[in-house]
């Protein structure tokens, strides 16, 4: 697959994405708000609750789906089509035992039900039916729509995205329209629910007939076919322990921080992880469209063609992760004052050190795209460490210094283990060079960011905020600090960075040639 043709498909995914994204995330304002008027806070958070136990539940599928995409980059690149019957049909064969699990486990749990939700008001089969809706589309993903993974694989995601994302804003809308005009607001709610699973399902399938005619899948043949592939079971066992730990690690912040302070402070913390939540998401939609082309280009062994584009796409992420953060810590306050009052903010401190968390997951993204393209997922030892390091940190910093001491023990493991180990192993394994590139690299650009910060903090120095007292004073004031920052850091990447002024090149090329 030429750069080209990567390059139009990555695009094209971010595209459809964003799209999606802006729409789903405006219709969620308004979904919440009709949900709680009409279905009471209670509902909604049962829904969140049955949420959070499905995402627990899914911890079984072990790795299997990223094992199975990495596996599935080279035969792309190659039009192999035996091999990819054989390896997705390896996954239908391992998604079903998962599936089996998952629906045992999902039964035992709900047996329970009576007493962990003994305290609600609403009646109990409100539980089972919210539950049971999320349960029955997280099997029919086991045992049903697991082969949409060749979609995402074959940077064809956005037809995905147009079938689930699609159907989803419909479903939203119409769930909406139905709790507002008709009774029985919460009958709706299902019933729009299971037909817009049933449907996902039918267009799924037809898209993927459509696009790929030679798709013959065997998944009674899958336990005789992982020996011909036993990559996909190693790939598993490794990606098991990272996921495990990164879950943990993900959910131990949240309980330290609510140990260490109370229902109040978690309030005041919610509503800033709320922001830096939909702001990390709408990155992550527009980054993950670039993965799968950065597995086919891994998967054509050129080596200096491989560094180059990764130079290209780290300076491009580094560039929206910094305006991205720049913005959070210094509008967030504004806007946490106009939504819900002064008296839910955060100390500076605090917010510094969670934009710096944020700042290294969104930059974090370019090397994790190569490690998984590259399959190097054997470092099983470093997410352990890492997990047991922010524990270990977070407890003795936040019994000194409180909640500044429970993100400085993040920031610390996050250190150690992201900003160094993970580069690392991915130049000395993957690309099989030296990681004083990437170091050489990743300093340049910090220089760069520091200066950019210190040209526009005495540009906004002039420039009064008394003004920020409405949402258009807001918007006025988020479009100056924004546009100031991200012209002076532009500016400097193309000034000093090649990558950069490659990545400009490329896009202007792209986009004249589309336009003719």
């Amino acid at each position: 697959m030429n750069t080209n043709s990567r390059l139009k498909k990555s695009i094209t995914n971010a595209k459809v994405a964003l799209l999606f994204f802006t729409i789903n995330l405006f219709l969620q304002f308004f979904y919440r708000k009709i949900f709680l008027i009409y279905l009471g806070s209670e509902v909604l958070g049962l829904n969140t609750t049955a949420l959070n136990f499905m995402q627990f539940l899914n911890l079984a599928e072990l790795g299997v789906g990223a094992a199975v995409s990495y596996s599935l980059y080279k035969p792309l690149a190659f039009n192999d089509y035996q091999q990819l019957n054989e390896i997705i049909s390896i996954q239908g064969y391992l998604y079903r035992k998962i599936g089996v699990i998952i629906f045992f486990a999902g039964i035992i749990l709900m047996l329970f039900f009576p007493i962990i939700f003994s305290g609600i008001k609403i009646p109990l089969w409100y539980t089972y039916s919210t539950f049971g809706i999320l349960f029955i589309s997280a099997l029919i993903g086991y045992f049903l729509n697991y082969h949409q993974i060749l979609l995402i694989s074959d940077q064809k995601e956005y037809l995905l995205n147009y079938v689930t994302q699609g159907t989803k804003a419909l479903k939203v809308i119409l769930q909406i329209v139905s709790i507002y005009l008709l009774s029985n607001g919460y009958l709706w709610w299902l019933f729009w629910e299971i037909l817009a699973i049933v449907f996902t399902v039918i267009a799924t399938k037809y898209v993927l007939k459509k696009e790929y005619s030679w798709l013959r899948l065997n998944v009674n043949l899958g336990k005789e076919l992982m020996k011909k592939h036993p990559d996909i079971a190693n790939k598993t066992k490794q990606l098991f322990t990272h996921k495990l730990a990164g879950f943990a690690l993900n959910e131990s912040s949240p309980l330290l921080i609510f140990a260490f302070t109370s229902l109040t402070f978690m309030a005041i913390y919610g509503n800033y992880l709320l922001v830096i939540a939909g702001i990390t998401a709408l990155l992550s939609a527009i980054f993950s469209s670039t993965n799968a082309g950065v597995g086919n280009l891994v998967s054509e062994g050129n080596t200096n063609k491989i560094i180059s584009i990764f130079e290209e796409l780290f300076i491009v992420r580094f560039y929206l992760a910094s305006l991205a953060c720049y913005a959070v810590y210094k509008l967030t306050p504004f806007f946490i004052t106009l939504w819900v009052g002064n008296s839910y903010l955060m100390d500076n401190t605090s917010l510094f050190l969670l934009t710096i968390i944020m700042f290294i997951n969104l930059t974090r993204l370019t090397v994790d795209s190569f490690l998984n393209a590259y399959g190097l997922f054997r470092d099983i030892g470093a997410p352990i460490v890492e997990l047991i390091l922010n524990i270990g940190l977070s407890i003795f910093l936040g019994y000194l210094f409180g909640v500044d001491g429970i993100l400085i023990g993040a920031l610390t493991s996050m250190c150690l283990i992201v900003l160094f180990w993970k580069p690392h192993f991915l130049f000395t394994n993957g690309f099989k060079a030296k990681n004083k590139i990437y170091f050489t690299l990743y300093g340049k650009l910090i220089f760069i960011l520091l200066v950019s910060l210190f040209i526009t903090e005495n540009a906004l120095g002039f420039i009064e905020t008394n003004y920020v007292v409405s949402i258009v004073g807001f918007l006025k004031h988020s479009t100056i600090v924004v546009a100031i920052f991200s012209l002076t850091l532009l500016c400097l990447l193309l000034l000093f960075t090649k990558g950069m002024r490659h990545f400009i090149t490329r896009g202007i090329m792209y986009f004249n040639k589309n336009i003719i």
